[in-house]
């Protein structure tokens, strides 16, 4: 490939395309087409891909998740799949976790495809409708997974055969694939229209359950966080609303009103796990750390805490079209991902996906020193050890990214290093707009950054420019300090996969207390007698491998319990997935203006089959219910002449 000039380089798309009519397949291309990427890449980027970015690129075409640590070029050698697979001429989608990404990678990596022949698009939540139907025309296209998703269920409202823009799905490659496939697969993509339900019990509950006596009315499952009213939280609702019994059926919508209040008022918590921006509640996401516009909590929990905040609530919705992200992605025709933690998941990719997972070795070893976890009592104490660490740290010149597991920590800790006088950069979803120049400046000389887990994930930390790397690196490279354990283990291992990037050095700790959510839900408490009982006083950390462990376990715990409540999620989506497909095939199908007449023919024979199967069920006449038969008769006529058509009666029928 190095002695061809760039216009046979550029021709070599056409050829392939050939010998692809001829009968080769893509694998028979694939050393061919690789070595032409790398070439391409090599002149127009200055980058030439690694030994171990061709395996991870290989791991990619057969459809299976690369596990590649941070730092190891996964943008760069999606490159590799994406070109082979798009030779075809069928498309080839590229998901990314947000918007930023989404427009950034298809310029930093145009230059290889449209120097191979190729075209490449870009989804963006604002693109206009005819530049939507370019883009998906084009041989590449870059977007994120809520883009996919939306402008699938907005085709199957089309109301006309050209306002559909999607082809059909043929191989796509995730990025970030855990985060998309497991940890935004809780949340179904939904299209919705107002609903006219009231607002005002929304606004009176939220004042009394605050009247609530958390001891005594109600009671938080610490393991699943349920939370249920107790017999004297039942009794206290039922004296406030003034009703005998508050689950009498003709009193059971308050009960909904009264638990999303409840949920509202001791779940959710403002600068946590939302936030106030514009007048409105922002949802902020559990594991990216990223506001989350336009999403709503569904079955009147945001409603709940709009009112809480006493803002103005938004109605309750009528959902118009939903689907969840596992089904939109299983309907490709191939599918790969790629991901620096997705070993821990590995059992829920293949359960759920099909996916096997390739850890991908790095291209230079890993010399990252992950310190063991240091345990402390008192939550006060803890912090007091990490800004302990973090001035000791700075004074050296090294840089230092803390993660913290919220909004609220983040900015408490920010003050706590104000008093002290360092100079700092806070990172988290109140400013995610300087994202990318807050990370790319992180590994910089005596930089300190204090970020939610926002920083897990995207653009790169460098250690300093060219002219100080070398010192920086001199001086043991980036320093990363965990404030508290996630639900994940994934998340812990993407804030440490900061560090060590490309064999650079660094090292990492984590700081824990007996305190922490996670371990309150996990025997924090007897932990904590124990420390109490050997005469340990509270600002006194110990490294025990035993608690360590239990750290781990409680981690694999939740992540079973996530795992259950996705396969519940997606258990019952498999159901309407069923009937959804009929559906959209049959829409798709009239758009298109195919002559159903024998399909709605055969479905009214079935129909009237089954009614003189049900009142008709022999020759006696005895046992025949003619009366039942005619009611029977005339409601199916007369569903269908107040359809309008055979279409509109098939519909109906459908729905049925």
């Amino acid at each position: 490939m190095q002695a061809r000039s760039d216009a046979e380089l550029g021709g070599l798309t056409q050829q392939f395309r050939d010998r692809l009519d001829r009968g080769e397949s893509l694998d028979d291309l694939l050393p061919e087409a690789f070595a032409a990427v790398r070439e391409v890449a090599q002149r127009n980027l200055g980058q030439r891909h690694y030994d171990v970015q061709l395996i991870g690129g290989i791991v990619l075409h057969r459809g299976q998740i690369a596990e590649m640590r941070t730092g190891e070029g996964k943008t760069l050698v999606a490159t590799l799949p994406v070109y082979l697979n798009a030779i075809s001429g069928q498309g080839v989608h590229v998901v990314t976790v947000n918007d930023y990404l989404a427009r950034r990678d298809p310029v930093w990596m145009g230059p290889i495809y449209h120097n191979l022949g190729l075209t490449v698009g870009c989804l963006q939540h604002d693109t206009a409708f005819v530049n939507r139907e370019e883009a998906y025309r084009a041989d590449v296209l870059y977007g994120t997974n809520n883009e996919f998703g939306f402008d699938y269920l907005r085709d199957n409202m089309a109301l006309e055969a050209e306002n559909r823009v999607q082809r059909e799905l043929h191989f796509a490659i995730v990025d970030e694939v855990d985060n998309i496939l497991i940890d935004e697969a809780r949340t179904p993509l939904i299209i919705s229209g107002p609903a006219e339900e009231p607002v005002q019990h929304y606004y009176t509950f939220a004042r009394l359950v605050p009247r609530l006596d958390p001891d005594e009315d109600y009671t938080i499952d610490e393991r699943t966080q349920a939370i249920s009213l107790t017999q004297e939280g039942i009794e206290k609702m039922e004296q406030w609303t003034k009703v005998d019994n508050l689950y009498d059926p003709d009193n059971y919508h308050l009960v909904h009103y009264i638990e999303n209040a409840l949920n509202a008022q001791v779940q959710k918590v403002k600068d946590k796990d939302y936030v106030l921006r514009d007048g409105e509640v922002v949802i902020v996401d559990e594991f990216t750390g990223r506001l989350q516009f336009g999403r709503r909590w569904s079955d009147g929990l945001h409603q709940a805490v709009e009112a809480k905040e006493g803002m103005k609530i938004q109605r309750e919705s009528v959902t118009y079209a939903t689907i969840t992200l596992q089904n939109y992605f299983r309907m490709y025709d191939k599918l790969a991902g790629m991901t620096g933690t997705a070993a821990t998941e590995a059992d829920e990719f293949y359960k759920i996906y099909g996916l096997e997972v390739a850890i991908i070795p790095t291209n230079v070893e890993m010399i990252r020193a992950d310190e063991p976890d240091l345990i402390f009592q008192a939550t006060e104490s803890k912090w007091k050890s990490v800004v302990e660490d973090i001035l000791t740290t700075h004074e050296t010149g090294r840089p230092i990214l803390v993660g913290t597991t919220s909004i609220e920590a983040s900015e408490a800790l920010s003050e706590r290093l104000k008093r002290r006088g360092v100079p700092h950069q806070v990172l988290n979803a109140k400013n995610h707009a300087q994202e990318a120049g807050i990370i790319a400046q992180a590994g910089g000389l005596g930089s300190v950054t204090v970020s939610t887990n926002m920083a897990g994930r995207g653009t790169d930390i460098v250690l300093g420019w060219s002219a100080e790397h070398a010192e920086v690196v001199e001086l043991g490279g980036l320093h990363v300090i965990g404030t508290e354990h996630h639900d994940a283990r994934r998340i812990d291992n993407q804030l440490r996969g900061r560090s060590g990037r490309q064999g650079d050095p660094g090292s990492s700790q984590f700081y824990v207390a007996l305190e922490d959510e996670l371990m309150q839900r996990f025997g924090g408490d007897r932990i904590k007698s124990v420390m109490g009982w050997t005469g340990m006083d509270e600002e006194t950390p110990i490294e025990n491998k035993l608690i360590t462990k239990s750290i781990s376990g409680a981690q694999v715990k939740v992540e079973g319990y996530h795992f259950d409540v996705r396969k519940h999620l997606l258990n019952f989506d498999d159901v309407l997935n069923q009937q959804r497909a009929i559906i959209y095939t049959d829409r798709v199908r009239i758009l298109n203006g195919d002559n159903l007449k024998e399909k709605i023919v055969e479905m009214l024979r079935q129909e009237f089959s089954d009614l003189i199967l049900k009142h008709l069920p022999d020759r006696h006449a005895d046992n025949w219910d003619a009366t039942g038969l005619s009611r029977n008769w005339r409601s199916s006529a007369r569903c269908r002449r107040n359809s309008g058509t055979k279409i509109g009666y098939a519909a109906t029928r459908l729905r049925i």
